[in-house]
């Protein structure tokens, strides 16, 4: 499970991690992957046998969002939170917490797009914020990051079937 295209990530403040990843893909066509449910249950799942089986998002400030991945033989693991903050496609924030709270509470997530080459890539940046900084190197020992990349290569394949 080793991505194709390496993540940048940096650690920020003492309760902070940085990620940053390039696209092949306009920035409209980035948020909509983000947001559309039928768009990120076909990419935001890590290992092939973790698919997502559930996926709602009610895209507006106050709106609520929730992913459950599925494993044949460990069961279920669910995550949700609340949209915070919704600049089409330029911003999203979001609240996070998994159903066993491994981070030891809520974090705040802040996606920006970023426009490049003329509009024709993209950039998006994500800064996780924890509720510590045990909570943050607790996160980093996972193997978040590699997840993070093969969802990103998933998401890259799927830009060519839904560009317009």
């Amino acid at each position: 499970m080793n991505p194709r295209i390496p993540l940048t990530a940096t650690l920020p403040s003492d309760r902070e991690l940085r990620v940053s990843r390039e696209f092949d893909a306009p920035r409209s066509l980035v948020f909509k992957a983000y947001t559309d449910p039928a768009l990120v249950q076909r990419w935001l799942w890590g290992p092939d046998d973790w698919p997502m089986a559930e996926c709602e998002i009610d895209c507006r400030v106050g709106g609520a969002y929730r992913y459950v991945w599925r494993n044949p033989q460990l069961g279920d693991m669910g995550m949700g939170g609340r949209f915070l903050e919704i600049v089409p496609p330029e911003r999203l924030v979001v609240t996070e917490l998994f159903d066993q709270d491994w981070t030891e509470g809520e974090t705040v997530c802040t996606t920006t797009f970023e426009d490049l080459d003329g509009g024709t890539r993209t950039r998006i940046t994500t800064t996780v914020l924890y509720s510590s900084q045990n909570a943050r190197d607790n996160a980093m020992k996972t193997p978040m990051l590699e997840g993070w990349g093969v969802c990103f290569d998933r998401l890259d394949d799927l830009f060519p079937a839904i560009a317009v």
